[in-house]
């Protein structure tokens, strides 16, 4: 799968790491990412898993990514996960998709997205349409990129790329489960 620059940003500084790029002209560029090293046995970081995902309980979520790769792969993990999916590549396409679908539950949409219209903008413009629709935010940009620079109100269900299937399954039980919208 094809990850964005700001995914790997986000990852390495959520890490702990760095990032040095160095470049020529006519040379080429080399990137080398440093994370800091652990101690941690391998069986104590995989007995910390959950072994079974949270599930889908019928729920109908909406999906809004601009990366097609990205988009395609939560699509088919909702799915798994027992989820009625419906899927956008912008906010003005998943606004039409809301004005149609009467029974969706929850709105899952990238921060950052091309065309005019952000996630924020788009989760304001999907609580006109239906007041108690759920969010939840996701981005490649760390937690605290988005909060600290004004991005993203206290209070709001951030999940932060690259994400494991089980912390997708996690997030999306918490937020549906949650009797208060964004």
């Amino acid at each position: 799968m094809l990850i964005g620059i700001s995914m790997v940003y986000g990852f390495v500084k959520q890490s702990g790491g760095h990032i040095l790029v160095y470049s020529e002209p006519g040379e080429g560029t080399c990137v080398k990412l440093y994370f800091p090293r652990t101690h941690a046995r391998e069986e104590s970081i995989v007995a910390d898993r959950p072994h079974q995902p949270n599930t889908g309980q019928a729920e109908t979520i909406l999906v809004v990514e601009d990366d097609g790769l990205v988009r395609d792969y939560v699509v088919t993990q909702l799915g798994k996960l027992g989820y009625r999916v419906y899927d956008a590549p912008n906010g003005h396409d998943a606004l039409n998709i809301l004005n149609q679908v009467p029974d969706i539950d929850l709105l899952f949409t990238d921060i950052v997205m091309p065309g005019g219209m952000s996630g924020q903008a788009l989760a304001s413009a999907a609580h006109t349409i239906k007041p108690k629709l759920k969010i939840l935010f996701t981005s490649g940009y760390t937690e605290n990129a988005i909060l600290h620079n004004g991005k993203l109100g206290p209070g709001v269900e951030l999940l932060s790329k690259p994400y494991r299937r089980d912390e997708l399954a996690a997030k999306l039980r918490k937020v549906m489960d949650n009797d208060q919208s964004y």
